[in-house]
Formats: C-alpha cells, sequence, structure tokens
C-alpha cells in the first residue's frame, strides 16, 4: 500500500470514518502453466503536508510535502510458484508448489501541517478569519466570540493578477497555547512550514488589553513552541480602524516604532489598507526565501522505501531448536511439505543459506525437532 501526497485532498478527515484501508488480493495461477495475476496495489491519498509515523514506535517514516511524493507502507504478500518453477535437469516432473503470503500489515499515525507560504496569527478574535476571507476569498465561518475557528482556513491570494501566495490563519492562540490551552497546540505545527507572518494586533479589543502585550504574548507562544518561529519576519497589522480614532491608532503606532516595529493600520471591515498589505505581504515573503534558499523548485517524485529483514539466527528453547528470520521463515510458510520432493528441496535450499550448518554447531541430531516460525520439522543432521 502506497500514500500518495495529492493536493485534491485538504483534510485527514475522511480516515476518522474510514480508519481501515486493505489492497485485493492476486487470483491463483491456472492449468497450463498459466500464471495468475498480481493484486492491484491500492495508493491512499493524502493532504500534502502529511507526516507518516508507525504508531507503536512513533518512529518518521516520511514526510509527504510536496505533490506526487508517495511512501511505501505496507507490502504485498510474495506470490507462490506452481510445480514447472522448480523444474531441473535431475527433476523433469516435481511435486513441488508454493503457497501465495499474506501481505503486511502497519497501524500509522497521520499528522497534517499544512503547507502555506504566510501564516496569520494573534489572539482569537482579532478578525484572522475575516482578513484570509477578505483577501482570498476563502469563505471562512466568522462570529464575535472565541475560538469560532476550529480549523486552519486555508486561502490562495491573488497580489497582481499573476503573483499568488498561500496564506494560513492559526486559530487557537491564547496565553499557554504550546502547553495545550484554547488547542493551541494543535495549530501551531500548521506554521512550522511557513515562511513568514502576519501578525494582527486588535486595536479595539472586547477586552481591556494593550496591544503591544499581545504581540509580546503571542511572540512568547511562538519561540515556546519552537524557536525557529520567533526568528520568522513578521508584519503586524492594527486591525479594526474604523472602531478607533486616528488618535488612538498613532499612539499604538508610535508604541511599536519605540520597539522598532513598523505597525499597519488596517481595517478589514471596510477593506481599508488590505492592498497595501498583500503587497507587503507578497515582497517579504519573496525576500525572505531569497535569503533563506527557500524559492520552490521543481522536485522528482520520491518513493521511500522500507527493506525487509535478513539473514537468521538460531536459539535453542528447551528441547527445540528455533530458527528466526524472515527470508527462512517464508520459504518455510510458503512451500506445502506434503511430498518427498518438496521436503528434499526445502534441505537443500536450507543447506545453501547456512541454516543446516549453524543447526548442526547448536548441536541438533537427527530427528530433532526445529521450529522454523510458525512451523516444526525433523530435519536429518
Amino acid at each position: 500500500m502506497l500514500l500518495e501526497a495529492s493536493p485534491s485532498v485538504s483534510t485527514l478527515y475522511r480516515f476518522r470514518h474510514r480508519p481501515l484501508f486493505t489492497a485485493d488480493n492476486g487470483v491463483n495461477g491456472g492449468r497450463n502453466n498459466q500464471q495468475g495475476a498480481n493484486g492491484v496495489p491500492l495508493t491512499v491519498l493524502v493532504p500534502v503536508g502529511t507526516i507518516v509515523r508507525d504508531s507503536t514506535s512513533g518512529e518518521l517514516l516520511a514526510d509527504l510535502n510536496q505533490a506526487g511524493e508517495q511512501v511505501l507502507v505496507a507490502r504485498g504478500g510474495e506470490g507462490g510458484r506452481g510445480n514447472s518453477s522448480f523444474t531441473t535437469s535431475t527433476r523433469q516432473a516435481p511435486r513441488i508448489c508454493e503457497r501465495g503470503l499474506g501481505g503486511e500489515s502497519r497501524t500509522l499515525r497521520l499528522e497534517l501541517k499544512l503547507i502555506a507560504d504566510i501564516g496569520i496569527i494573534g489572539f482569537p478574535n482579532v478578525g484572522k478569519s475575516s482578513l484570509i476571507s477578505a483577501i482570498s476569498g476563502k469563505k471562512a465561518k466568522i462570529a464575535d466570540y472565541p475560538f469560532t475557528t476550529i480549523i486552519p482556513n486555508l486561502g490562495v491570494v491573488d497580489v497582481d493578477g499573476i503573483n499568488q501566495f498561500v496564506a494560513v490563519d492559526v486559530p487557537g492562540l491564547v496565553l499557554g497555547a504550546h502547553e495545550g490551552r484554547g488547542l493551541g497546540d494543535r495549530f501551531l505545527r500548521h506554521v512550522e512550514r511557513t515562511v513568514a507572518f502576519v501578525h494582527m494586533i486588535d486595536l479595539a479589543p472586547m477586552e481591556t488589553r494593550d496591544p503591544v502585550d499581545d504581540w509580546n504574548a503571542i511572540n512568547h507562544e511562538l519561540k515556546s513552541f519552537n524557536p525557529a518561529l520567533a526568528e520568522r519576519p513578521q508584519i503586524v497589522v492594527g486591525n479594526k480602524t474604523d472602531a478607533v480614532s486616528d488618535e488612538e491608532v498613532e499612539l499604538v503606532q508610535d508604541q511599536f516604532r519605540e520597539l522598532g516595529v513598523d505597525m499597519l493600520p488596517i481595517s478589514v471591515a471596510t477593506r481599508s489598507g488590505l492592498t497595501d498589505l498583500v503587497h507587503r505581504a507578497y515582497y517579504l515573503l519573496h525576500n525572505a526565501r531569497d535569503r533563506r534558499g527557500m524559492e520552490p523548485a521543481p522536485r522528482k517524485r520520491k518513493i521511500y522505501r522500507f527493506e525487509g529483514e535478513t539473514g537468521f539466527s538460531v536459539e535453542r528453547d528447551g528441547d527445540v531448536l528455533v530458527v528466526t528470520g524472515q527470508t527462512v521463515e517464508n520459504l518455510v510458510k510458503k512451500l506445502v511439505l506434503d511430498h518427498q520432493d518438496a521436503q528434499e528441496y526445502l534441505g537443500d535450499r536450507l543447506e545453501k543459506m547456512g541454516v543446516l550448518k549453524e543447526l548442526r554447531k547448536q548441536g541438533m541430531s537427527d530427528g530433532e525437532t526445529v521450529r522454523i516460525g510458525e512451523i516444526e520439522l525433523e530435519l536429518e543432521g
């Protein structure tokens, strides 16, 4: 089974209702040396930006951050061979055949980090969703109470009819967000891939808050979650100029100037300053990419593969010698050992693989029980 990053999928929501995916089986062979058809590979589409981890070990298996990238997460089982495959010059009509093996199964944990150029950050109810709706045409849910947005909104912003960038508004940021308060830690990961931020300040907050304190608080949450986020370039914007006087706006601008920050006043409600903001964001993005060498470049499709186990080991368990190893276990599991030809073939293979030599070193005697996988055999020393 393959996972493939696709721009046609935007969320992992469907995996909540369909957590199990199973590929089709292959087809049995037929008479007259007819080979059975292979099973059709199953490709499951996931959003671009999906991180794939092994659910048991937590191991990172793949970071699918480009459209078309794939990761092989479970192999199909090996097909069995019919008797004609075992024909030799001395064995013209062998009575040997193999079973097909079952495919691999794996439990995965999928995480989504949205791929966006600009992250729109700020306290709840400062106007982030309204802004992304206004500059991108994204119809985000908007209301005058905190945590209206419970999923990040992603929108494509047109700059001048030629150039575009992708913006995401990040919900749930409050004091303590990096520790899980306000659902913030669930959403902060979505800004880890962004190149720059639009940091929104509320010039007319519903509560008595200081804009500079709010700006410092959100920056503290970014730094606490991931220190690299605090180094990303920002455009600081003061929203809701339509609800305060020019003197109040100028006062806040002066406070930020003292900190070396040029605050851009806007009003999403009246669209005042939005064109200037879009152009500033685009040029900030362009310059930040140049500095960090992040200009997108075409990438070849990558397929991540996981190699199987090789080799074997022999240990004694009471009166039984136990052989473990994927290759040797699969050999025994596949063979139908109800005929002398198949038993002789198995002996030859174990000899060539070095398994019998190791068993002899462990003191195997004729007729002693040897367990390989789930099958117990009596082998000649």
